[in-house]
C-alpha cells in the first residue's frame, strides 16, 4: 500500500512539473515572439443575437472590477429565458484577441469559488459540434447555500473546443508558432436548478441551449 501511494504521489508531481514547465515555456515563447499577430475578422460580442431559437436574452452588465480581473478582451454575459417557460440559462462569452502578455483565459474552476459557489461534483461530458463531431466539455454541479447550479464550459482555440486548460495552453503555443495567433475564448453555459430538480434535467436544458449557440460562435470567435 505504501509503495502504491508513493508511485501515485510521484505521478502527481510529474504531472505537476510538466504542466508548470509548459506554462513557463508558453510565457517565455510568447514574450520572445512579440511581433504583431495575425488577427482574423470577427463581430463584437455585443452583437451576439438576443433571440436564439425561442430563447430571449437580456444583457447582464459586467462590473468594472470584474473586467479589471479579466483583462483586455471582449466579454458578454446574458440571461436567456425560453418562451416555453422554465429556468433561464446564463451565457458567458470571453474572447481574448491576444494572450502574449499574460492576459489569458480565466478558468471558471478558479473563478466560481471566488463568487461563493462550492463545487459539489465535477466531471466531463460529450457534446456534438454542428458538424456532428463529438467534443468534451467540463460539467460542474455547484452550490451556494440552498441554491444549486449546473455549469458547462469549455475553451475555444482557433475552432477547437477544448475542455482541459492545459491542452488549451499547449494549442496556444502551437498556434503561436505555426500561425502567429494567440487568440482564444471561453464559453460558459449555466442554469439554476429548482429545489427538487435533478442535475440531469438541468444538464438537458443547458445542452439544448448550447446546441443552438454553437453554430453562431464562428462569427464572433474566429476559427
Amino acid at each position: 500500500m505504501l509503495e502504491n501511494g508513493s508511485k501515485a504521489q510521484s505521478r502527481f508531481w510529474l504531472r505537476f512539473f510538466l504542466a508548470a514547465a509548459l506554462l513557463v515555456a508558453c510565457g517565455i515563447f510568447l514574450e520572445v515572439r512579440s511581433a504583431g499577430e495575425d488577427s482574423r475578422p470577427r463581430l463584437a460580442l455585443k452583437n451576439f443575437p438576443i433571440q436564439i431559437q425561442g430563447w430571449e436574452g437580456s444583457t447582464i452588465p459586467i462590473a468594472a472590477d470584474v473586467r479589471a480581473v479579466l483583462g483586455p478582451g471582449d466579454f458578454l454575459e446574458r440571461l436567456y429565458h425560453h418562451s416555453d417557460g422554465g429556468a433561464p440559462v446564463d451565457l458567458f462569452l470571453a474572447y481574448f484577441p491576444s494572450q502574449r502578455s499574460g492576459d489569458t483565459v480565466h478558468s471558471p474552476k478558479n473563478c466560481l469559488p471566488g463568487g461563493g459557489w462550492t463545487p459539489i461534483a465535477a466531471s466531463h461530458m460529450s457534446m456534438k459540434a454542428p458538424d456532428g463531431k463529438p467534443f468534451t466539455v467540463n460539467r460542474y454541479l455547484i452550490a451556494k447555500g440552498l441554491d444549486r447550479m449546473l455549469v458547462l464550459y469549455w475553451f475555444e482555440e482557433q475552432g477547437r473546443p477544448v475542455a482541459s486548460e492545459y491542452w488549451a495552453k499547449a494549442y496556444l503555443v502551437a498556434d503561436a508558432i505555426r500561425e502567429n495567433r494567440t487568440d482564444g475564448a471561453l464559453i460558459r453555459v449555466a442554469t439554476p436548478l429548482a429545489p427538487e430538480e435533478s442535475p440531469t434535467s438541468g444538464e438537458k436544458r443547458a445542452v439544448r441551449f448550447a446546441e443552438n449557440v454553437l453554430p453562431l460562435l464562428p462569427a464572433y470567435i474566429p476559427r
